[in-house]
This record gives structure tokens, sequence and C-alpha cells, in this order.
């Protein structure tokens, strides 16, 4: 995946690619002090569109507030976000907005840090691959289990917490599986690495949020919202490892992840062990909305 694209926005400038460094000495280098955003832009009738691009932009303040107040609105990363892909000319991709502490002093009291904000964008296809789209992606159970909300915000994409994300991702790559899944500290089924999870029984979806320390995803709620509209009967509770094992079908949601069927977990099939029927009415679905063929939910596209 080539990430080098024209230029990229730091606090209120579009800089060449090459030019947009930051100092050895960056607090959220040493610290993980930052938060961050994934969201896709699509290619559709309408022209490009970044998809729920302001619910995205809310989150990243929310996130940043656990930390410091961002040094712009929402509306001007919004404007910047646009900006970006517009200067990039890219028709599809993927934006990422970023928030962190600079470089003035060492230490964990915050007062008084610079805080900076970029917007990249680049090319990315299909995150797990065109196979797994189709017939579903082979997960582990990950030996790392995800952080309690007691420890960290769960509902806040805070950059080290995703330390946690990259060792499951590691661990079950390094093992030959293509995805990680995260278990609650109760041993229940959270998510995966950067993907929320869903399964379905007798036609009824489910997916653990935050009682399960899952980030409630925008692409999750975009799809419970999606799964409602075609009168399916929805729960948002605890899945346990049982559940997802004896499961019709199960998927992941996520930006990058989109809808991606899960065939097995630990070497067990998953219902049949390719994408299951309701799956695949869900994912057409969901790429008919994010290309602009769904006029239910165009409210959802920002047109570039």
């Amino acid at each position: 995946m080539e990430l080098r694209t024209k230029s990229v926005w730091m606090d209120g400038t579009l800089v060449d690619w090459d030019k947009a460094h930051v100092h050895v000495l960056t607090h959220a280098l040493h610290y993980g002090t930052g938060a961050f955003e994934g969201i896709r832009f699509y290619d559709t009738p309408h022209g490009t569109a970044i998809f729920r691009l302001r619910d995205h932009i809310a989150r990243l303040e929310r996130s940043f507030a656990w930390i410091l107040p961002l040094p712009y609105t929402i509306d001007e990363i919004c404007e910047a976000s646009r900006e970006v892909v517009r200067i990039n000319g890219l028709k599809e991709g993927y934006l990422r907005p970023l928030a962190f502490v600079g470089m003035e002093r060492m230490g964990m009291d915050l007062r008084g840090m610079p805080v900076h904000v970029a917007l990249a964008v680049w090319p990315w296809g299909i995150y797990l691959g065109e196979e797994a789209l189709r017939n579903g992606v082979k997960c582990k159970t990950s030996i790392f289990e995800r952080p309690r909300t007691r420890a960290y915000p769960g509902q806040a994409k805070l950059s080290g917490k995703y330390v946690n994300s990259v060792m499951g991702k590691l661990d079950a790559v390094g093992k030959g599986y293509g995805e990680a899944i995260m278990l609650d500290s109760a041993g229940n089924v959270s998510e995966g690495p950067g993907e929320n999870i869903f399964i379905v029984k007798d036609d009824v979806i489910t997916s653990p949020g935050a009682e399960a320390d899952a980030l409630e995803g925008i692409t999750r709620d975009s799809v419970l919202t999606i799964a409602r509209d075609l009168g399916y009967r929805v729960k948002d509770q605890v899945v346990t490892r049982e559940m997802l094992f004896s499961a019709d079908e199960a998927f992941f949601t996520g930006t990058a992840a989109e809808v991606t069927p899960i065939a097995s977990v630990d070497d067990r099939k998953i219902g049949s062990g390719v994408r299951g029927p309701v799956t695949e009415r869900l994912q057409a679905t969901f790429f008919n909305t994010v290309h602009g063929k769904d006029e239910r939910y165009m409210h959802w596209l920002d047109i570039v």
C-alpha cells in the first residue's frame, strides 16, 4: 500500500508530503497522547463523498478532550478534510485525522502543551483482502484482552491504547490467521483489533458494545441502522465465545474492514465457513450506501 500523496494538512496549512514532519521529542511519540480517526471516501454518482465525516470529527473532538481541548472547531476540521481530499485528487481512499500533543517538555502534566492537528489521505483498497470480503477471514482469539474502561475511556480513539490492538494483530498473523478477536476481562467477545463484531443466529443480529469494552464504531452504527431498516431484529448485548462459535454467521465492521465476513475462529468454522446470506445482504446494502446508490442514506455522505 502506497501512502504517499501530494499534500498533508497540518495546523491550518497544506504542506508537501515530504515536509509533514514532527520532532523526535514530540510528546505523543513518547506517551501516546494523541487521538485519531479513520474515514473512507468513495466515488459516487454525485462526486467524491466522505462517509459520515462530521460524526467522525465530532468523535475526534470527544476523544482528545480526555487529554486537552482541540485548537480547531469541528466545522474547521471538516472543511480542512474536504480540502485535503480535493487537493490530492483522489476519487476514493482513506482519510486520517490526527490530533496530538507536541514538543514543549516531557512528563505527565500537559498544561500549556501545544496541540497539533494533521489530516492525510491515501489510496486504500480492501483492508483484509478481496478473498476475505467474499468468503471470510480466518480468526484467532487473542491472548491479549481488551483494556477495561476503568483503564481507558472505552469510546475514545486514543493513540496509546491501540498498542493493545497491534499486539493482538501481530500475534494472530504470526500464527497464520488473518485477524484477531479480542475478549474482554470477563472472557466475552469484545471486538477485533480495529473492528466491531456481529453475529447472526436465526436471523437475529447481535453485536457487543460498550458493556464488552468495545468501541461502538460509526460503521457499526451504520450497519445496525441498515439491519433495522431491512427488517432484522437487532440486539446490542454481551456475546459469549459459545455464542460466537455456534453462530450461523459472523462478520466484522469498521472503516477499514467495511463489512467483512468471519469464516472461522480458532479453527472452528462459523456457520458454513463462508459468507452467509444475511452478511451478504448487509454488505451489499452498505456498499450501495457508501457509493451513493441508496437514497435512504444520502445524509451520511459529505460531497467534496
